[in-house]
C-alpha cells in the first residue's frame, strides 16, 4: 500500500498521496496548487493519479485538483453538498473506493464546514477495521476545527461536536489521525501541534475538548475565544467551488521605473526579503513581509485584496517568484509582477530609500522608563494576547487591522511597534511607515513575552 504525506509549510497544510503500487492506481487527497511533487511520486512509485479526493471546499488555500485533472485525466471526488462548478463524482456517507487492496470510506463529518468528509483507510489484504483515518479540518492533533467559515459559528459547533463523537470518535483506539492541517493553519486553535499524526485513542485521552461530553457546554467552550475570521476566505472557496484552477500563478519581471509606477497605480509592493534587510533600505511605501519564514501567505492574505495588483520584491529574482507562487496558493492571482534584479537594481539606480529604526526589548524598557510620556508603544497582537498581558499605557491594533494610523498614536510622534517575537511588528511598521506616520521604531528579538518574562510591568484587560 501506498502513503505519502505531503505538508505545505507556509501554510500548515497536509496533502495525501494513497494507492496501491501492485494495481498501479493512486488518489490525491487535499492537493495543494503546486502539483508537481505528486507527478514526481506517482512516477517514481509507478503508479496512475486516477482518483483526486476532496474534504470538502478549502477556505485557506487554493486546492491544486483543477491542475491534477489537467495533468492526469484524474476523476474529482467530493460530498454532494459541496456542489461545486466543475465535473466531479458526489458521494455519501459511507461511499467506499476501493484502490487495489486499499479501501476509501468516506465519513460525513460536518461542522467546519456542511460537506466536510473524512476519509477512513482500510488496507483489506491485513484487516477490516481502518488504520487509519485522513480527518481533514475536523479533528488535528491537539485541537478541533473552527466552526465558523462556512455556518453560523454556533451551529458550526454543534456539527463538530456530533462529527467527533459520533463518528471519529467511535473509530478504533489504534486508528491514526493524519490531519488536513499542523500548527499554523488558521482552520485551527492554538492547541494544534506541529506533529504530523496521532491516533483517536491519544487523542480522545489527551485533548481537553474532546472529553466534553455536554454539547451546550462544548459549544461555549469553541465558541467564546475565535480568533478574527481571514478576510480572504470566501474568495478562497469560490476558486474552490470552481470553475476549475489550471494555471498557477505567473509573475513577470518589472524595472524600477515599472514598479515605481505600479504603486503610483495602486499596488501593493510587498518586500519578501528578511526583515533586517527591509529595515536597512527599503521602496518607500512597500510593505515588509519576509517570505524566509513560515506564515507568509497567511499575512499576505490578511493584507491584500484579492482584485488588488501585487508587487513582489525580493533579494533576487528566485526569492520573488517563490513569494509569487504562494500568493496565488492563497487566492491572490493579480501579481503584476516582481522587481528584476531585486533590491540591487533599486540601488544601483540610486533611487529614494526608507529605513526603519530597530530597537530591542531591553532598549524599549529603557526608553519607556526614561520617557513614558514622549514615547507611544503600539501592540499589534491578537486581542486574547493582548487580554492577557501587555505594556501599560500602549495601543493596541493587531497588525491585519491597520488600515490607518490607529487612534491614540500621533503619527508625528515616535512610536515603537511590538508584538510576541518581532515578526509581526514588522509587518505593522512596514504599513505605518507606508500610512506616513514619522517616526516608526521596530521592537525586534523579541516582544511582550520576554518584557513579562524580565519582570517588567503589565496590565491585563478587564474582561466581563
Amino acid at each position: 500500500m501506498i502513503f505519502r504525506q505531503l505538508t505545505h509549510d507556509d501554510l500548515g497544510c497536509a496533502s495525501y498521496l494513497i494507492g496501491d503500487e501492485e494495481a498501479g492506481v493512486a488518489a490525491v487527497v487535499d492537493p495543494r496548487l503546486d502539483i508537481d511533487e505528486y507527478l514526481r511520486l506517482a512516477r517514481y512509485l509507478g503508479v496512475r493519479i486516477e482518483h483526486v479526493l476532496e474534504t470538502h471546499n478549502h477556505a485557506d488555500h487554493v486546492s491544486g485538483h483543477g491542475r491534477l485533472v489537467a495533468a492526469t485525466g484524474a476523476t474529482i471526488h467530493i460530498h454532494r453538498d459541496a456542489a461545486p462548478d466543475y465535473d466531479h463524482e458526489p458521494f455519501d456517507d459511507g461511499w467506499e473506493l476501493r484502490i487495489g487492496a486499499l479501501t476509501v470510506r468516506a465519513l460525513h463529518t460536518p461542522g467546519h464546514r456542511p460537506e466536510h468528509t473524512a476519509f477512513a483507510l482500510i488496507d483489506r489484504a491485513r484487516s477490516d477495521e481502518p488504520w487509519a483515518v485522513l480527518t481533514g479540518d475536523t479533528l488535528f492533533v491537539g485541537d478541533i476545527a473552527r466552526p465558523d467559515l462556512a455556518v453560523d459559528t454556533e451551529e458550526g459547533a454543534r456539527g463538530i461536536f456530533h462529527s467527533l463523537h459520533d463518528t471519529l470518535m467511535r473509530l478504533p483506539d489504534t486508528a491514526e489521525v493524519w490531519p488536513g492541517h499542523l500548527g499554523g493553519s488558521l482552520c485551527g486553535g492554538p492547541g494544534m501541534d506541529l506533529k504530523v499524526a496521532s491516533t483517536i485513542g491519544f487523542e480522545r485521552a489527551n485533548q481537553e475538548l474532546l472529553r466534553i461530553a455536554d454539547e451546550d457546554e462544548f459549544v461555549e467552550r469553541t465558541t467564546s475565544a475565535l480568533g478574527p475570521q481571514p478576510p480572504n476566505f470566501r474568495n478562497i472557496v469560490a476558486l474552490n467551488r470552481g470553475p476549475l484552477v489550471k494555471e498557477s500563478v505567473e509573475a513577470h519581471p518589472l524595472t524600477p521605473r515599472q514598479v515605481r509606477q505600479a504603486r503610483a497605480d495602486g499596488a501593493l509592493v510587498v518586500d519578501v526579503r528578511t526583515e533586517r534587510q527591509f529595515d536597512e533600505a527599503h521602496i518607500p511605501g512597500a510593505v515588509s513581509i519576509t517570505a524566509r519564514r513560515a506564515g507568509f501567505g497567511s499575512k499576505l492574505a490578511w493584507l491584500a485584496r484579492p482584485e488588488q495588483p501585487l508587487v513582489l520584491v525580493g533579494r533576487d529574482d528566485g526569492d520573488a517568484v517563490a513569494a509569487a507562487h504562494l500568493a496565488g496558493a492563497v487566492g491572490l492571482r493579480n501579481v503584476a509582477g516582481y522587481l528584476a534584479g531585486g533590491m540591487t537594481s533599486w540601488r544601483e539606480e540610486t533611487l529614494d530609500v526608507e529605513r526603519t529604526e530597530r530597537m530591542t526589548v531591553p532598549e524599549l524598557h529603557e526608553r519607556w522608563e526614561r520617557d513614558r510620556d514622549g514615547l507611544q508603544i503600539l501592540d499589534v497582537r491578537e486581542r486574547s494576547e493582548w487580554d492577557d498581558g501587555h505594556i501599560p499605557g500602549s495601543v493596541h491594533r493587531p497588525y491585519h487591522d491597520i488600515r490607518g494610523v490607529p487612534e491614540g498614536i500621533d503619527p508625528a510622534g515616535p512610536v515603537a511597534v511590538v508584538c510576541g517575537s518581532g515578526q509581526r511588528s514588522a509587518v505593522a511598521a512596514s504599513l505605518l511607515q507606508a500610512l506616513g506616520a514619522g517616526r516608526v521604531i521596530h521592537v525586534v528579538d523579541g516582544g511582550v513575552p520576554l518584557w513579562e518574562r524580565e519582570g517588567w510591568p503589565t496590565e491585563r484587560s478587564v474582561t466581563s
